[in-house]
């Protein structure tokens, strides 16, 4: 190990205290997706932790949501093939305004909870502290990290800017939380959903109710028949988790309203579901209705390719380094992670603390696993960094979680 690799791992060690100190910060203001201003709030609070240490924070204008922010090394460059190392995280929650007054952040029993302690604030603390010890000890590494503000919603606004930067990377790390089990994620599913509005024609329900169209009636059919394409075995799920509709129980609803979410595995399904499901929001059942829609929210699948395999298998190998045993796991959530990689872009996941009960009041973090996981990426990017890969000697300055 060399002097500069030891300094790197043995500062991010003796941060655990300071990383708790920002994370309850972060925790501690409200940023839910469409809180432009929350969002951007963190963001402002980052940024100065970064000044604090010499590294300039450029913004990405987003109209809408919360801004994108870059910072990284000196040796950041584009134009130049993949020679970055990019650390992605997003800034929103799922949380609306006054859950953190409601709920702050606290620590029991060796856990952290807040609204979005795990999904994910941890994830941004631990890049941010990962970035600046590599500006401390190792300014030459091309180290780069990306804090988004749209990911609950889809990234749309954000998707040109994470696909903009994964074109330049040789590796993307995405500090969603690691799973309660203690593993990353090596492949997730891709999704998207569609929202969609059904006209029919309001009639009293009793007097005449043979000159309605009811787009209730509809509205049901099209749900049996999009829940019909769910296959759980070929990991195709749809679920109508909205609908809505009508205006009283003795009129033929003239208006109603849906929303599906659809998740698949790879290109190909995603291609021919969406094929299916506009056949069947296309065609009418009930004469005398017509139904709009928009397809709306996509996350792209984190596949299991070649170069993602590999780069999982250095991840493993710094995380072995440093006494943990980890390895891959496969989940059904979308991430930004798909988005790098669809843009070629190898790419990890779920790299940030261990967490878990995320989008809910019981959402956690292993406080311990702060510093550790931080240990774990830059050690990744250490390997990455050497001219060939090799297991870390030297003694390990973490202890595995639990242990």
């Amino acid at each position: 190990m060399s002097a500069r690799h030891a300094e790197i791992l043995q500062w991010i060690s003796s941060r655990q205290d300071d990383m708790v100190c920002l994370l309850s910060t972060l925790v501690n203001v409200d940023s839910g997706s469409y809180d432009k201003e929350g969002v951007d709030a963190v963001g402002a609070h980052l940024s100065r932790f970064f000044a604090n240490h010499d590294l300039q924070t450029a913004v990405r204008p987003v109209e809408h949501f919360g801004d994108t922010l870059l910072v990284g090394t000196a040796a950041v460059r584009r134009g130049a093939g993949r020679h970055n190392i990019l650390l992605m995280g997003h800034r929103d929650t799922v949380f609306g305004k006054g859950e953190a007054a409601r709920r702050p952040f606290h620590i029991e029993n060796g856990r952290a909870y807040g609204p979005g302690v795990a999904d994910m604030k941890a994830g941004l603390v631990m890049n941010a502290f990962v970035l600046v010890a590599f500006q401390k000890f190792a300014p030459d590494v091309p180290l780069l990290v990306m804090l988004t503000g749209d990911e609950e919603i889809g990234s749309q606004a954000s998707l040109a800017h994470i696909e903009e930067e994964a074109r330049f990377a040789r590796a993307v790390f995405n500090a969603e939380p690691a799973r309660p089990t203690g593993n990353f994620v090596s492949s997730r599913k891709g999704g998207f959903t569609y929202r969609f509005e059904i006209s029919g024609k309001a009639a009293h329900a009793g007097v005449n109710f043979t000159e309605g169209a009811s787009a209730i009636g509809e509205l049901a059919h099209k749900i049996t028949a999009l829940h019909a394409l769910t296959d759980v075995q070929q990991g195709i799920t749809l679920n109508v988790g909205l609908a809505s509709g009508g205006s009283s129980s003795n009129t033929v609803a003239a208006k109603a309203s849906g929303e599906v979410d659809v998740r698949f595995v790879d290109g190909v399904q995603r291609e021919r579901l969406i094929g299916e499901i506009e056949t069947i929001l296309g065609r009418a059942t009930f004469r005398g209705t017509t139904t709009t829609f928009e397809r709306q929210s996509e996350s792209l699948p984190l596949a299991p390719t070649e170069e993602n395999v590999a780069l999982s298998a250095i991840y493993r190998e710094a995380a072995a380094s440093l006494g943990f045993a980890v390895t891959g796991e496969f989940t059904g959530g979308c991430a930004d992670s798909g988005i790098a990689s669809s843009a070629g872009a190898p790419t990890v996941c779920a790299t940030g603390p261990v967490g878990g009960k995320a989008h809910t009041k019981e959402e956690y973090i292993l406080v311990e696993t702060l510093s550790q996981r931080a240990a774990i990426v830059a050690a990744a990017i250490l390997l990455l960094s050497a001219s060939r890969k090799r297991p870390l000697p030297g003694a390990s300055f973490f202890r595995p979680y639990g242990a």
